[in-house]
């Protein structure tokens, strides 16, 4: 309290351990142009998770901010955002993980129905997904079915 009587303001500021710079400061709200960019690059995130601070900064620039790269990362990282990217080492095995031999090496493929093969790849669409599934002889190497499941 400014206005105590026997405590002064520097007296009360050791007291509780703060420096007087910090009992004197009054927060400011941002900038309209700071809560504009904000909402420019949560919304084009929506659209384009894929985006870093480069392809923001371009995409800001169209739009007619001149903002630098350094700005667009302190502003995506204030929103929580990074862009969405295979980041290194993604498949690394875990160690504790039985590692199978690979029983197909040093066989040779001498006619039809003798090796079969399997995909299976997840497809979204725009009300759910799909399931494609292909099966394949390796001697004729052609699919023999694909379904959509």
């Amino acid at each position: 309290m400014p206005d105590h009587l026997q405590l002064s303001v520097v007296r009360q500021c050791q007291l509780l351990g703060i420096a007087r710079s910090s009992f004197y400061h009054r927060p400011q709200a941002p900038p309209e142009e700071e809560l504009t960019l904000l909402k420019l690059i949560d919304q084009q995130y929506l659209k384009t998770p894929f985006y870093g601070s480069r392809k923001m900064r371009v995409m800001l620039r169209q739009h007619g901010y001149a903002v630098n790269r350094k700005r667009v990362q302190r502003l995506m990282r204030q929103l929580g955002i990074e862009a969405i990217y295979p980041k290194p080492r993604l498949s690394q095995a875990h160690p504790q993980h039985q590692v199978y031999p690979y029983l197909l090496r040093d066989l040779k493929v001498t006619g039809a129905n003798h090796v079969w093969c399997t995909d299976i790849t997840y497809l979204p669409v725009l009300k759910g997904h799909f399931y494609l599934v292909a099966m394949m002889d390796w001697f004729k190497r052609s699919p023999t079915m694909v379904s959509l499941v």
